[in-house]
């Protein structure tokens, strides 16, 4: 069930990774230890963001019966950390690479991780038609908010701006990571080549090897597939007893994420504990990832190249998330399918 399409910025695994490993940590540790584990995190200073989220008036309606138990947390990546003063408060006027949704239902059985193709093309509040990673840079956080909550129907509980480049430093403290890689190539951005078959990587392989495009027929298609390994990979090794259980491991993946990320006020050491606690019986082989369905690549009638969302299929997802049914969704396999020009 696991499938996605492209994006051409480097790693999106970093994005989902980060903060979802958050939650692990303290999910998967002994619940005497949650308070411990997260609070760790917030005596680092976890930068907050102010005002994220956009007037009431422009949202969807707050969920209500079984739904409004479950939690929606919008994931904005970025890869302008030179540009943005070291602080990923401070961003503006820039696009947001990669964009995903961590959906936990109700019943804190699963999580599901939808990514959006940063070139969907649709109406932004305000703006038109445009690609969806414009939305940060017309109108912030706020904005971008707003545009996912119409793509989902449905309300965003949070939201997180996070950087891909700590992805080195989180795969090392881990002690590198096993990846089963179903496609042998050669990186173009160094001279490795990666087998097919498993194998273990460290920080700088890991990331190269989520990075990679130009390798493979399918180009950004086979990269995010090989992302989607890479995020679970992660997870699964994060989820380790010899892991949770060694606190100087645990300190040294919360100092490598922590510089990379910045939430909102209510994603605080409160809130994640109590989410930690209901997720205590979650392990890696219950995340599951997916793509917003799409219809293929086009160009625009103003020449950019775009990814068309499939507006039918499209219902059926928004449908799931307004009433915390998405483990009945099934996701199609992305193809790049060139359609005509819009």
């Amino acid at each position: 069930m696991t499938e996605s399409a492209a994006v051409r910025q480097p790693s999106g695994v970093w994005r989902i990774t980060s903060i979802v490993l958050v939650l692990v940590l303290a999910a998967a540790a002994d619940v005497a230890s949650i308070g411990s584990i997260v609070g760790r995190l917030f005596d680092l200073q976890l930068p907050t963001l102010s005002q994220p989220f956009p007037a009431d008036a422009a949202r969807p309606p707050v969920s209500t019966g079984l739904a409004a138990g479950a939690q929606n947390i919008l994931l904005l990546g970025s890869d302008t950390w030179d540009q943005v003063n070291g602080s990923l408060v401070n961003i503006s006027k820039q696009r947001s690479d990669t964009i995903m949704v961590v959906h936990i239902p109700a019943d804190r059985h699963h999580v599901y991780v939808m990514s959006i193709l940063r070139d969907s093309w649709l109406d932004l509040p305000g703006h038109g038609s445009d690609k969806i990673n414009a939305a940060l840079s017309y109108g912030g956080v706020p904005l971008a908010v707003q545009t996912i909550e119409g793509l989902i129907g449905t309300r965003i509980d949070h939201v997180a701006l996070v950087d891909y480049a700590g992805y080195k430093g989180l795969t090392d403290a881990l002690g590198g990571v096993g990846i089963l890689n179903p496609v042998g190539f050669q990186s173009s951005a160094s001279d490795h080549y990666y087998p097919s078959g498993m194998q273990h990587l460290t920080g700088d392989e890991t990331l190269a090897f989520a990075r990679e495009w130009r390798a493979f027929p399918d180009g950004d298609f086979q990269r995010v597939r090989n992302q989607q390994l890479v995020m679970r990979a992660t997870l699964t090794k994060a989820m380790q007893p010899e892991t949770l259980t060694d606190p100087g491991k645990v300190s040294a993946l919360l100092s490598a994420v922590r510089p990379y990320i910045a939430v909102d006020e209510g994603l605080n050491v409160d809130y994640l504990t109590a989410l930690a606690g209901s997720l205590a019986s979650i392990r890696s082989t219950d995340f599951t990832f997916f793509t917003a369905p799409t219809k293929g690549i086009a160009v625009s009638s103003n020449g950019q190249s775009i990814v068309n969302l499939d507006l039918a299929k499209l219902a059926t997802v928004q449908h799931a998330f307004q009433t915390d049914t998405l483990d009945t969704f099934e996701p199609e396999y992305q193809t790049m399918q060139t359609v005509p020009a819009q």
